[in-house]
């Protein structure tokens, strides 16, 4: 098994792990850190392709360091709306699902 093949079953047991939790979890803290690791095995995917049959591929490189970038921004957008959300209404769920207890 080389090792860009490696990177890219991993990426996908990531982004699985990563979508499982965006569908089960309720507490918004947790699906943010869910998105955060689907994030990262899309990212972990796109490398091992990339990587397959003679030198690195450039373009996926920089996407996924884009995609870092975009990651990062989005966490942050995500988590400052969560903590209105908690300030607002007390709870760290959306309007529709159960109340979670903080």
């Amino acid at each position: 098994m080389s090792g860009a093949l490696l990177y890219a079953l991993t990426g996908g047991v990531l982004f699985a792990m990563g979508l499982a939790g965006m569908i089960l979890q309720k507490h918004l803290l947790r699906r943010i850190l869910a998105f955060n690791i689907l994030g990262s095995g899309s990212f972990l995917a796109l490398i091992g392709l990339g990587q397959r049959g003679g030198p690195p591929d450039p373009v996926p490189q920089a996407m996924v360091l884009t995609g870092i970038v975009v990651a990062v921004c989005a966490t942050a957008l995500a988590l400052a709306l969560a903590r209105r959300l908690l300030s607002l209404t007390g709870t760290m769920s959306l309007p529709g699902d159960e109340d979670v207890t903080d």
